[in-house]
C-alpha cells in the first residue's frame, strides 16, 4: 500500500480573515463539534461577534452538561500580550467560566501564563491555549488539527480545591479515585462521548444532544452497583411520548429497562443497573467501567430517535 505524506498548509492559505472566515467556520454545528470533543465538552447556543463594552468576542457558548458559558477568541497569528488580556476581559464581561485560546502558534511564555491561570484559579475557571493547524495529504483538501499547548489539570484542581474546603472522606477519595480511572479508560477506548473531569460527585453526565435530558452515571455503593440512566428535566411530556415506544426502544438497546415517571418529582428517569460496585474491591474495575461506558453508548442510541 502505497501511503501519503502530511504536509503542513499555511492557515491563512485556508482562513485568510479571522472574524470572516475562521470564526464562521467554526461556529458551523459540524466544526464546533470538532472543538468540542478536543476540549471534551459540548457546546451549544452558539453566538458570534458578542459585545463586551465597546470590544465584540470572536465566540459565546454554552456547555451543555454544566450551563457554564464558554469563551473563545480566534488569533491566527503568534500569541501576544494584547490578546491575552482580551480574553480576560471578555470572560469578565461575559461571566465565561471557560475561557479557549485558538492561535495559529503559542509563544512559550504566553502558555506559561496560561498554565499559571490554570494553577491559581478556582476550579470554577478553565482556560484553554490551542493551536489551530492545517495539513494535506498529496491534492488533498486541507485538514484541520486542534493541538492543545495548556489545559487545566483537573485531577490537582480538584483536589486543591477540596484540600481547601477540608480532608476528603473516604467516600469522597473512592468517587474521586473512580472518575479520574474511568477517564482513563473512556480515552483507551476512543472516547465514545466527551469525558470531563473527576469530582467527588457520585454522578457523571453524558450529553445526548438536548437541554431536557442527559444520561447520568450514578455510583450506588451501598447496592454495590451502577444505574446508567436517561434523567429528563421536569418534562413530563417528554417521559410519556418515550414510554409509547417503550417496546422499539428496548429492543434497541437489547434489554428490558426501568421507566419511573416520578409524579411527584419533576426529574423522570429511564434507566438500566450494572451490578458489581465495590469501593473496597476494586479489582473489576476496568472490565466495570467498560460495560458502563458500552452501556451508555447503548442507551444513548436507544434513546436518541426520540428526544423531541
Amino acid at each position: 500500500m502505497k501511503l501519503g505524506k502530511l504536509k503542513e498548509v499555511d492557515i491563512r492559505s485556508v482562513w485568510a480573515h479571522e472574524q470572516y472566515d475562521f470564526s464562521k467556520w467554526l461556529a458551523s454545528e459540524e466544526n464546533i463539534k470538532e472543538l468540542s470533543d478536543t476540549l471534551n465538552l459540548s457546546l451549544t447556543d452558539i453566538e458570534t461577534e458578542k459585545f463586551v463594552g465597546s470590544y465584540r468576542c470572536d465566540i459565546i457558548c454554552k456547555d451543555e452538561l454544566t450551563g457554564k458559558n464558554v469563551l473563545i477568541e480566534n488569533q491566527l497569528e503568534q500569541t501576544n500580550h494584547d490578546h491575552l488580556g482580551k480574553i480576560i476581559t471578555y470572560a469578565s464581561g461575559l461571566d465565561a467560566s471557560v475561557i479557549v485560546w485558538i492561535v495559529a502558534n503559542a509563544r512559550p511564555e504566553h502558555a506559561s501564563a496560561i498554565e499559571w491561570l490554570n494553577k491559581n484559579t478556582t476550579d470554577d475557571v478553565a482556560f484553554f491555549l490551542i493551536e489551530v493547524h492545517a495539513y494535506t495529504i498529496g491534492d488533498s483538501s486541507p485538514a484541520p488539527m486542534f493541538k492543545i499547548i495548556e489545559q487545566p489539570n483537573d485531577f490537582a484542581k480538584t483536589t486543591k480545591s477540596l484540600a481547601s474546603k477540608g480532608n476528603l472522606s473516604e467516600s469522597q477519595m473512592c468517587r474521586l479515585e473512580f472518575w479520574n480511572m474511568f477517564n482513563d479508560v473512556l480515552e483507551e477506548k476512543g472516547k465514545p462521548f466527551n469525558k470531563h473531569k473527576a469530582s467527588t460527585d457520585h454522578w457523571y453526565t453524558v450529553a445526548v444532544g438536548s437541554s431536557q435530558c442527559s444520561i447520568s452515571i450514578d455510583l450506588v455503593n451501598k447496592e454495590h452497583k451502577i444505574r446508567v440512566g436517561l434523567w429528563i428535566n421536569d418534562n413530563k411530556d417528554m417521559f410519556d411520548s418515550m414510554y409509547s415506544y417503550k417496546a422499539e426502544i428496548e429492543a434497541a438497546a437489547g434489554q428490558s429497562l426501568d421507566w419511573f415517571r416520578l409524579d411527584d418529582k419533576k426529574a423522570s428517569i429511564i434507566s438500566l443497573d450494572i451490578k458489581g460496585l465495590n469501593f473496597k474491591k476494586k479489582d473489576n474495575y476496568p472490565e466495570l467501567m467498560d460495560t458502563v461506558i458500552d452501556k451508555v453508548v447503548i442507551l444513548r442510541n436507544a434513546i436518541k430517535p426520540y428526544i423531541g
